[in-house]
């Protein structure tokens, strides 16, 4: 294990009509840096609040290419349309792609995804559930698609559940300085301005020794374990960042082993 803490840079809503101006400056910092960032990619995307530039043509070449420098890819729900209420197992949003969505449905969906992304030769190595939300149904599906992975969860460190899935913890989004624990910093850049392209430029520079990439983290926690520790953290941190988000409802935790 690590001396310190890690970071792992996580962008969501990777779509055909996405903010492209942006993303380019975005791309351009990360590989200065040498950063092998988690990249959320929406196979098939149906939601129209994601539409902010032309769709670009090139959009799965452009994957492959990410894909060939060691970024990884995570498959981002189906089609990014919330049609459920539940805010599922993390707890953060009450809507929905999957969560309290039926099991048949739900595999459809997950089967279809997968499919558009292999089908374009890319390959999603982990789960990142629109929202946030999705429920032990969705994680026991998961092997029917051979993901083992999901990017999500408020603990400090990965841990592998019940259904041997590793869950590599997403708490935070934007830098901060902690003293250990692995953390994953998660932005939605599509709405970003210049000055927050500059601060995300200036944050890179600063945590760059201790930013690591999606197959760092496998590779070192490939035989993680729960700790007693995670059955509090977790209720805290959520309760924590429910509060900040006026949020009252109670979620059920992931049951590990």
């Amino acid at each position: 294990m690590w001396i310190g803490p890690r970071y792992l840079v996580r962008f969501d809503d990777i779509c055909p009509t996405m903010k492209w101006t942006v993303w380019h400056r975005i791309e351009a910092i990360l590989r200065s840096h040498g950063v092998r960032p988690l990249l959320s990619v929406i196979p098939d995307n149906q939601d129209s609040s994601l539409h902010f530039e032309a769709a670009d043509p090139h959009f799965w070449e452009r994957v492959r290419q990410w894909q060939s420098w060691g970024w990884s890819i995570g498959l981002h729900g189906y089609q990014h349309k919330y049609t459920s209420d539940s805010a599922g197992i993390v707890g953060i949003k009450h809507a929905s792609e999957f969560a309290g969505v039926p099991l048949r449905q739900q595999l459809d969906s997950l089967r279809k995804a997968a499919a558009i992304c292999r089908n374009q030769g890319v390959e999603p190595r982990v789960w990142v559930a629109p929202g946030h939300s999705f429920d032990r149904t969705t994680v026991t599906l998961l092997s029917e698609i051979g993901i083992s992975c999901i990017s999500d969860g408020f603990f400090i460190t990965p841990r592998r559940d019940a259904d041997g899935v590793l869950w590599v913890p997403q708490q935070l989004w934007r830098f901060r300085r902690l003293p250990l624990g692995v953390w994953t910093v998660c932005f939605h850049a599509n709405r970003w301005s210049g000055c927050d392209i500059d601060n995300f430029a200036s944050a890179i520079a600063s945590f760059r020794h201790f930013i690591v990439g999606f197959d760092d983290i496998v590779k070192t926690y490939c035989s993680a374990r729960c700790a007693p520790v995670d059955g509090l953290a977790p209720k805290l941190y959520r309760y924590l960042v429910r509060r900040r988000r006026g949020i009252a409802a109670t979620a059920v935790n992931p049951k590990f082993t």
